[in-house]
């Protein structure tokens, strides 16, 4: 969800603020894109937005210069490594970048709508935004600079200009008031400052990583890539789950619940393939929660729930993936290495054996 719903109202003219300026730390569950947890660099089910947000209050000029003095004298990042981006018809924030920030030309890029142009949905509040990219490398030259190349550059803040409300038709009509909606993310943050290769190696999951891999009885540092991808899985899902369960989300088949199911089963099965044979979760999830409680005191006052609902949870699915796998082994033995859609029904169907993990099973 992003960090401006809560303020939607506001920004419609629904509501009149308390206050005209606001900063969040916002927790946030993401499972859309779920395949890719362990598999990218930066890819998460859980992860902390920071935000800040005007309500009519100051505008373009001043987000882009609180953003600049941020980055580089609050969080002391080399001026030289970082590349703007702006909405190509957006000449005011390029002006202000070029000729207030003293950002090179060359080095402030114009993208198009897809990439600079926020919208909350397919109607409600939009506007362009300017995007700040880090430079991971900068020792590879700036002869072709790529910012899509995610080995080399990272976005780390996400600065909306929301001006403008959009009707059904795509209709713009000005917003009561010119607001700033911004967005950046903790764990991106926590990499660059860290000089860390991605975001699963900062401090904030790699103590996890490391509790699964001693579990395991592997080396994280040494291991095949196949395990290091179960690890970081691990290491994101279990910091996702006692979030979910702390603010009182209990696993089941339907809505949040069976995201949450997902996640533990998931957590399980990659246990699994890296050789836990016994039940783990509530011990990887004490290192979760130590890692969190400073900021969130609720995790420490709700451990013994939390490992409740996993410990229930895992021992459960641990019978069901024993039934499914060995008759997914056979399946698998006996003939093709593909898994037809009949047997994934008979898995899911007689055996409870969840389909997105034959199609997990399979893909390892």
């Amino acid at each position: 969800i992003a960090g401006m719903f809560p303020f939607k109202p506001i920004f419609l003219g629904q509501r009149t603020p308390p206050h005209p300026r606001a900063t969040t730390s916002q927790k946030c569950i993401r499972n859309n894109d779920i395949e890719n947890v362990g598999r990218t660099a930066r890819h998460h089910t859980f992860f902390e937005m920071l935000g800040n947000f005007s309500f009519g209050d100051y505008f373009k000029e001043k987000a882009i210069a609180w953003a600049w003095e941020l980055s580089t004298e609050g969080f002391g990042l080399s001026a030289d490594r970082i590349f703007p981006t702006v909405f190509e018809e957006d000449d005011e924030a390029f002006e202000i970048w070029r000729d207030q920030m003293g950002i090179p030309a060359h080095r402030i890029y114009r993208l198009g709508e897809e990439e600079n142009y926020w919208h909350a949905g397919p109607t409600g509040p939009c506007g362009p935004c300017s995007e700040l990219y880090y430079d991971l490398h900068p020792e590879r030259g700036d002869k072709e600079i790529d910012l899509e190349d995610d080995t080399r550059f990272i976005e780390f803040y996400n600065l909306v200009f929301m001006q403008y409300n959009q009707d059904s038709e795509g209709n713009l009509t000005p917003l009561q008031n010119q607001n700033i909606d911004t967005g950046l993310g903790l764990e991106r943050m926590a990499q660059i400052l860290q000089g860390v290769p991605n975001n699963y190696e900062t401090d904030l999951i790699f103590p996890i990583i490391q509790t699964a891999a001693e579990l395991a009885g592997i080396n994280y540092d040494t291991c095949e890539e196949k395990a290091k991808v179960s690890l970081k899985v691990i290491g994101d899902h279990v910091r996702a789950v006692v979030q979910m369960i702390v603010d009182g989300i209990t696993a089941s088949n339907v809505g949040r619940g069976y995201v949450l199911r997902r996640l533990i089963r998931r957590v399980v099965r990659h246990g699994r393939s890296i050789g836990i044979q016994d039940e783990f979760t509530t011990k990887v999830a004490e290192t979760a929660i130590a890692l969190s409680e400073p900021h969130y005191p609720q995790l420490r006052e709700g451990a013994q729930l939390i490992k409740t609902e996993l410990q229930r949870e895992e021992s459960r699915f641990l019978e069901t993936l024993e039934r499914g796998e060995k008759i997914l082994t056979e399946i698998l033995t006996s003939g093709p290495k593909q898994i037809s859609g009949k047997d994934a029904f008979v898995l899911y169907d007689t055996y409870g054996f969840p389909l997105e993990l034959t199609q997990e099973i399979e893909r390892l």
